[in-house]
């Protein structure tokens, strides 16, 4: 077995201008999007922007830290290139700045989609929960209109009511879920089906149903009140009014009644 060569000989022997080429294909091994791509993955497992010994210590990162500072220069500018604030700027103020300003550049509130497209410039959505506790709670922070509760139920179902006029029929979940693709201004589908959840049958595909149904009865007892038909099937066609005007009336004062706001009641009757 040849004799083991001591570690400081073995080092004056290097060829410097080998070495310096060897390092430089080492680094050509990942290109620049590899290596934002690595530290944004880091920081959606931690919940937060990484510090390098933490982004070394992930089982999941292939990249040194000293790789991702020979690409960048440093550190920080790597985090800032990928879209993480670095934490010493990492300031509750400075993440909602930001929000406005990408909120102000798209002229709606920003969703976490918005987020991930604009991650070369933004802060990770990761952040904005660590910092905030949601992204909805950060949108508010900023001065974005977030509805919550029965104001967020009520633009459900107008919007609801707008779909179902555009497909003709009452929509369907997977109806919603491809009208959001085309329009992100929507709540999505999950976002609805979450508001009914509670009280529907508990268990796979039948507490779905359960939930949404609970949402397609809500819209067409709407749909009733302003003068469609909504068969059986789920379909919608106008109503003729009758040339007093009152033919037209008659059914939406009784989906009223369904929801509780009281029925006509005849003279003498309890």
């Amino acid at each position: 077995m040849p004799q083991k060569r001591p570690t400081s000989r073995v080092v004056r022997r290097i060829d410097p201008a080998a070495l310096a080429e060897f390092q430089a294909g080492i680094r050509k091994r990942y290109s620049n999007d590899q290596i934002l791509d690595q530290l944004r993955a880091c920081a959606e497992r931690l919940g937060r922007s990484p510090t390098m010994r933490e982004f070394e210590d992930d089982s999941e990162t292939t990249v040194h830290p000293q790789t991702v500072i020979q690409h960048f220069g440093s550190w920080n500018a790597a985090k800032r290139k990928a879209g993480l604030v670095p934490r010493r700027f990492a300031k509750p103020s400075d993440l909602i700045r930001l929000l406005r300003e990408l909120g102000e550049e798209l002229g709606r509130p920003p969703t976490a989609k918005d987020l991930d497209e604009h991650r070369a410039s933004m802060p990770s959505k990761s952040l904005y929960w660590h910092t905030f506790g949601s992204l909805k709670n950060a949108l508010r922070e900023a001065g974005f209109d977030v509805p919550v509760g029965e104001e967020r139920l009520e633009r459900a179902i107008e919007q609801g009511m707008a779909l179902a006029h555009k497909l003709e029929r009452l929509p369907k979940f997977a109806d919603w879920a491809e009208a959001r693709r085309a329009d992100t201004d929507l709540l999505s589908e999950w976002q609805v089906y979450r508001m009914l959840e509670s009280g529907t049958a508990s268990a796979g595909r039948r507490r779905q149903a359960g939930a949404w149904a609970t949402f397609q009865y809500l819209v067409r007892e709407r749909l009733l009140e302003d003068g469609v038909e909504v068969s059986a099937e789920g379909g919608l066609s106008r109503r003729p009014r009758s040339p007093q005007g009152g033919g037209g009336k008659q059914r939406p004062r009784q989906a009223r009644a369904r929801r509780g706001g009281g029925s006509p009641r005849k003279p003498g009757r309890a």
